[in-house]
């Protein structure tokens, strides 16, 4: 579906039964929402999990008249809670892989009211370091493979954006104090991380400084787990979810 909220056109896809926990999803930096296709129907088992691509990406347009002031993450979070008001959910958990941890953070943080969970996957608040990513997301490809775990093939449609240059704009967003963000983290938190991603290190930092959080090190794994090793990566989250009872 196609929402018109604050001045954009979101896309919106929207899994399983209004009687189950809501699940909010963010996904990484230049993906659409298709990146979740694969974990979907499991999840829809449990959650009824919302998709939203954020003002810019794949299919949802921005503000014409807001300008590059509308790329954001407060906007991003604004955005998010008119979707849930719209879908009459109170309250979601939350799961987010790579840079869509990012916005998840502002979101958990600035509307903790309406959180019970989060599962923040490659967890980092400084600068990326996108060349150390990739090498540690190749070097983990070559471990699973000499130890026979065969890689699904990627959702279809994960980078395709009705404009590349808003999707670009989108993941460019004015900087945030995130650091200043994690320690109001206040409902159970999920950190997440390859053993192979450099985020690592800013992930143990987060574990540290939200008040419920663990740390989980995904082994084998680089910068993205839902893509490289997607059923662990189910896994991890649903094994922290069994904890909360959820």
């Amino acid at each position: 579906m196609q929402l018109d909220v604050n001045g954009a056109s979101l896309r919106v896809e929207v899994d399983g039964s209004p009687q189950q926990p809501a699940l909010l999803l963010w996904q990484p930096g230049r993906c659409t929402l298709r990146v979740w296709d694969h974990l979907v129907p499991p999840l829809a088992e449990r959650f009824r999990v919302v998709r939203v691509d954020v003002r810019g990406f794949g299919e949802s347009a921005p503000d014409a008249a807001a300008g590059e002031a509308q790329y954001n993450f407060e906007q991003y979070t604004d955005d998010a809670s008119a979707v849930l008001d719209h879908l009459d959910i109170e309250s979601c958990h939350v799961w987010s892989q790579s840079w869509g941890t990012r916005p998840a953070i502002v979101f958990c943080a600035l509307t903790a009211h309406r959180v019970r969970s989060a599962a923040l996957y490659a967890a980092n608040i400084g600068p990326a370091d996108v060349p150390a990513q990739r090498e540690g997301t190749k070097r983990s490809a070559d471990l699973r493979r000499e130890t026979g775990i065969i890689p699904m093939p990627m959702p279809t449609g994960i980078m395709e954006h009705a404009d590349a240059e808003t999707a670009r704009r989108a993941t460019q967003a004015a900087p945030y104090d995130l650091a200043a963000m994690v320690p109001r983290l206040s409902i159970p938190v999920l950190i997440a991380t390859g053993s192979h991603d450099p985020n690592l290190v800013s992930s143990r930092v987060v574990a540290a400084e939200a008040p419920h959080a663990t740390l989980r090190v995904l082994d084998q794994v680089g910068h993205n787990a839902i893509l490289e090793h997607p059923q662990f990566a189910l896994d991890a989250f649903f094994a922290f979810h069994d904890s909360l009872g959820t």
